[in-house]
């Protein structure tokens, strides 16, 4: 027995096999091999022709199947009769259109699109922040159901055939099972769902003068969304009937990888930007919306969730902090700081070489745009305290990496604000988490324990797909072949040391912010 899942990226998109008895993965494709085109007709925007992600999921499919059956030493017509179900990972926040034949009636308006901030910014005057915060846990934002009232707006040739309104994994999965659906998550994550309430926003609908008939039918997240049709099987290789029985967007996918399903878990990524998103058990948000709250993969909102989640009732939300200025600071640091041809692990020994706190040096990380946790404010990168006679390159690598953590510690804190119980932090063993001095400063600052693994999107979301066919009771039992391959525990004796380091860098930034 097999699972397919697919992450649906905007660089790629990612197919995988899983074998549902031993939890292995027999097989990952990714299409196209370079990076997939982003349309930008005008500065600030960002689209994808739907169309090219179905092409980039046809080719993926075909080569994780070539190279799963030759790993089972089995045909492809055997491994396709023993394809059991399938899960799908997306690229959040993005908007598709489509009319009563299921045709994309325009480009999909993709996440980094910012061309609907003024509608957001309107809505969140229009209704009050009161609402917004209390009701939809955000502001309205540069979210799908923003870039739904741009396309009102300024193609209302185009609004009048819409017969539905999608996210990116809506869009895949009616592809394969001519079923058009979404979930509470996704229509958290475009601002369309009332948490207050527990339905579609009403007064947002109205607000942006949307009738509810947009809306696809909700299913729960791990629940059948749909069966693969008789042409895509012949298009894709794969046998007809196999059903969808998950879907989620890649961040609330990513923490589900890495077995995050409970309150006061973490999963982080550390690439060029880093992501932190821990589960929260209560309906809660930031007040100054520095983090973003949706429906994580296993809320359940008055609904039946599949026996694996079978209570009517339980809070289970995502809170997504990013911050922008992660990797990237760490390669500028790389071209910029140190000789050239040194390698990021002769970074981290250069880095090693210095105590704690870097002697006083403090590096403010935010030289990568906005940063959503300062309040959308571009206070760009600082380097604060620099004494020439004590200071030099190896102490300016080590201050760039703890700076990073000290922004991810500034985040958390935001979340413990909230309620929020941060104990253990699941990552992926990549980017700044194969540095030891980044782990141990994390854990160490945080206090938090750190687990590391080896995965990915694409093998949650076959996993998420077993969970929602029944063939796993639960994620327990999913992820109990997830291989934990480091542990870090926080070191008691320099927590101290990590704690004044922190406090003068927050003393450092929030002079920066008196001034911006």
């Amino acid at each position: 027995m097999y699972l397919i899942g697919y992450d649906i990226g905007s660089s790629s998109v990612k197919a995988c096999v899983v074998d549902a008895q031993t939890g292995k993965t027999l097989s990952t494709a990714f299409y196209p091999k370079q990076e997939a085109p982003i349309l930008s007709l005008k500065a600030g925007w960002a689209e994808q022709e739907p169309e090219s992600w179905w092409n980039y999921l046809k080719s993926a499919t075909a080569e994780a199947m070539a190279a799963a059956a030759e790993k089972a030493g089995r045909p492809v017509s055997a491994l396709k009769e023993g394809l059991a179900a399938i899960g799908i990972s997306y690229q959040m926040h993005g908007l598709v259109c489509v009319d009563r034949t299921q045709k994309a009636l325009r480009p999909a308006i993709i996440w980094c699109d910012s061309r609907a901030v003024p509608y957001g910014q309107k809505a969140m005057e229009t209704l009050g922040a009161d609402f917004c915060l209390s009701h939809l846990l955000n502001s309205p934002g540069n979210f799908t159901a923003s870039k739904l009232a741009w396309v009102k707006e300024h193609e209302p040739e185009v609004y009048e055939k819409i017969d539905k309104v999608m996210l990116p994994g809506d869009y895949i999965a009616m592809r394969l099972t001519g079923t058009a659906c979404t979930t509470v998550s996704g229509l958290s994550e475009g601002m369309f769902w009332d948490f207050k309430h527990n339905c579609i926003c009403k007064e947002l609908m109205e607000y942006y003068g949307f009738s509810m008939d947009l809306i696809p039918e909700i299913r729960p997240t791990f629940s059948e969304q749909g069966r693969v049709t008789e042409t895509v099987a012949e298009e894709l290789g794969i046998k007809s009937g196999i059903p969808v029985t998950y879907r989620a967007g890649d961040q609330p996918n990513n923490a589900l990888s890495l077995n995050v399903f409970n309150p006061g878990e973490i999963a982080s990524t550390a690439g060029t930007s880093g992501v932190v998103y821990g589960v929260n058990g209560m309906v809660n948000y930031d007040p100054l919306s520095r983090v973003n709250t949706f429906a994580h993969v296993n809320h359940a909102a008055g609904t039946y969730n599949r026996a694996a989640f079978p209570a009517t009732e339980q809070t289970r939300l995502g809170v997504l902090l990013c911050i922008n200025g992660t990797g990237i600071l760490n390669s500028w640091v790389r071209r910029n700081v140190v000789p050239e041809g040194c390698s990021y692990e002769e970074m981290n020994r250069m880095a090693e070489s210095v105590p704690v706190g870097s002697e006083g040096l403090s590096i403010i990380p935010f030289g990568n745009g906005a940063e959503r946790v300062m309040q959308n404010k571009e206070t760009g990168c600082a380097v604060h305290g620099i004494n020439f006679n004590i200071h030099g390159r190896n102490h300016i690598v080590r201050a760039a990496q703890e700076g990073i953590v000290f922004s991810f510690r500034y985040g958390i804190d935001v979340m413990k604000g909230m309620g929020m119980d941060v104990n253990k932090i699941h990552a992926g063993q990549a980017n700044m988490f194969l540095s030891p001095l980044f782990r141990n400063t994390l854990a160490g600052v945080t206090g938090a324990v750190i687990e590391l693994y080896e995965t990915d999107g694409s093998v949650g979301a076959a996993k998420g797909a077993g969970i929602g066919a029944g063939i796993y009771k639960d994620n327990r039992e999913a992820f109990s072949s997830l291989e934990r391959l480091k542990v870090i525990e926080p070191d008691t004796a320099l927590q101290p040391a990590y704690e004044e380091a922190y406090q003068r860098w927050l003393n450092v930034l929030q002079s920066i912010e008196q001034i911006h």
